[in-house]
C-alpha cells in the first residue's frame, strides 16, 4: 500500500505525538490536577476548623444572650 507523499508528512508527526506527546501530556496534566487537590484539601480542612471555632463562639454568644433574657424577661421563651 503506497502513500502520498504529503500522507507521510501528516503522519509522522502524528504518530510522534500520539506515541510521545500526548501520554506525557496526559500524566502532566493529572499530576497538576492531583496537587491541586491536595492544596485545596488542606485549605479546606483549615476553613473547616475556623468556621468549628466561629460557630462555638456564636453558640456561646447565644448562650450569654440567653442568660441575659432570662434575667431580665423570665417569660422571653414562651412568647411567639
Amino acid at each position: 500500500m503506497e502513500f502520498d507523499s504529503s500522507l507521510v508528512l501528516i503522519l509522522k508527526p502524528l504518530k510522534l505525538f500520539v506515541v510521545v506527546v500526548l501520554p506525557m501530556w496526559i500524566t502532566f496534566h493529572y499530576i497538576t490536577v492531583w496537587k491541586r487537590e491536595r492544596r485545596q484539601g488542606r485549605v479546606d480542612r483549615s476553613s473547616h476548623k475556623e468556621l468549628r471555632a466561629q460557630a462555638e463562639r456564636l453558640e456561646e454568644r447565644l448562650d450569654a444572650i440567653e442568660s441575659i433574657l432570662d434575667t431580665d424577661a423570665p417569660d422571653w421563651r414562651s412568647r411567639s
